[in-house]
């Protein structure tokens, strides 16, 4: 296939494989439907094949380096990602050309790789996933290397400042370029984590998971010491203990860093027998389980980093249909709106509180589920994100006239 100059797109993906992203896959799906030409660079998933072709999409990738720990652990695993990802950039550009880099952070090491190619004359677009200085942060609770915070700092600016064109999650993170970076917000534009409708559809419950209890409670997610599954098993506890409410049985779907050590607080908890660790499972589980759910956790403390943050987990509750029990931050407001009880932030009783309510009212949960998908259906959901996507895309191409590509035209 043929396709201009100025429509050949190289995504960058530094903290994972293309199909694990839930972010980048529909945006590449997006792209191509719109004519683009998507390659991708980043990890090899569990079986490593250097390119292959995925979705209409040329997918080059690197052997994943260990996880990094401590201060020299990651800067060898972020080093090493970013040689790997240039070295394959320059493949790429010889085989397959590019006119833009569309960089997802976190880390924001592909300002490096996306600054040499501006040299030439390739556009910049900074997808901008995370808010990396306050993840940091976050992640070490507060007791990070205040060098490493500030690198990170100078390098989320740069990445704002080099980009043609920078999308954020959402007005938080527009604020936080505007006000941090001095972005002008004409060069923002505002694409949200959208579920697919498509995917996100109640299916046959489990009959083995919904025989544990009259109420099921789940958990699909990241555990990171930012993600606070710690907060829930806590309150699940005080919801035993205080609330006397002890029929109910909590389904946590995910991995993470932290989950050696969350089962290990269950265990002290004394919740070996209401809750279940069922580590990664495959999409089709995850839904069957999220059908049989009564309610959905979305257990995110408040603080500087969760407090501007659009949770995908929240909207994949809408998408199902699902009330949902949060903490009261500001971005859970604007996503959920009345398809969630919140809690006050960071009080793990309140939160006990507030699923107790929903436990004893399935009528009020059942109205909360249609009121958070009807938003979905009518706001949120990926084909609306995807507009707004390639309406980012458009004002790129217009913003001023395109070099001269110097690589081959496809």
């Amino acid at each position: 296939m043929k396709v201009s100059a100025g429509k050949r797109v190289l995504m960058l993906i530094e903290n994972g494989s293309f199909l694990m992203d839930s972010r980048v896959r529909p945006e590449a799906k997006a792209l191509i439907h719109a004519g683009y030409k998507v390659s991708v660079i980043c990890q090899a998933d569990s079986k490593w094949v250097w390119k292959e072709n995925i979705e209409n999409v040329t997918v080059y990738t690197y052997p994943a380096p260990l996880p990094g720990k401590g201060f020299l652990g990651y800067l060898f695993e972020y080093g090493y990602s970013l040689a790997a990802t240039f070295l394959l950039s320059l493949i790429v550009c010889l085989i397959d050309g590019f006119d833009i880099i569309h960089a997802a952070n976190p880390p924001d090491t592909a300002l490096i790789v996306a600054a040499f190619y501006k040299l030439v004359g390739v556009r910049f677009v900074f997808d901008h996933h995370d808010l990396a200085p306050e993840m940091y942060w976050e992640r070490f609770s507060g007791r990070g290397n205040r060098l490493v915070y500030k690198i990170l700092l100078t390098m989320e600016r740069y990445s704002c400042r080099l980009a043609d064109i920078i999308i954020a999650t959402n007005e938080s993170y527009k604020s936080i370029e505007m006000e941090r970076h001095a972005i002008p917000q004409e060069r923002i534009a505002i694409v949200r984590n959208g579920p697919l409708l498509e995917k996100f559809r109640l299916s046959t419950p489990d009959p083995v998971l919904r025989a544990k209890a009259k109420v099921i409670l789940a958990y699909v997610g990241v555990m990171a010491p930012q993600d606070g599954v710690d907060y829930l098993l806590r309150a699940l506890h005080l919801l035993r203990c205080e609330l006397k409410k002890d029929d109910f049985y909590c389904v946590i779907i995910g991995k993470g860093s932290t989950l050696d050590d969350l089962k290990e607080l269950a265990k002290k908890l004394d919740l070996e027998k209401h809750v279940w660790f069922t580590g990664y499972i495959p999409d089709a589980d995850m839904l069957r389980y999220l059908s049989t759910a009564d309610i959905c956790i979305d257990p995110d403390p408040s603080n500087p980093f969760n407090d501007r943050c659009t949770m995908i987990k929240m909207m994949e509750y809408m998408a199902m249909g699902k009330p949902i029990v949060a903490f009261d931050l500001p971005e859970h407001r604007v996503t959920a709106q009345n398809g969630a009880l919140y809690a006050r932030p960071n009080d793990e009783l309140e939160f006990a509180r507030q699923i107790a309510v929903l436990m004893d009212d399935p009528e009020r949960r059942e109205r909360m589920g249609k009121e958070g998908r009807k938003r979905i259906e009518s706001e949120l959901a990926w084909s609306y994100q995807a507009e707004n996507l390639l309406e980012a895309y458009k004002a790129l191409s217009s913003s001023s006239k395109w070099p001269k590509p110097i690589w081959r035209r496809t």
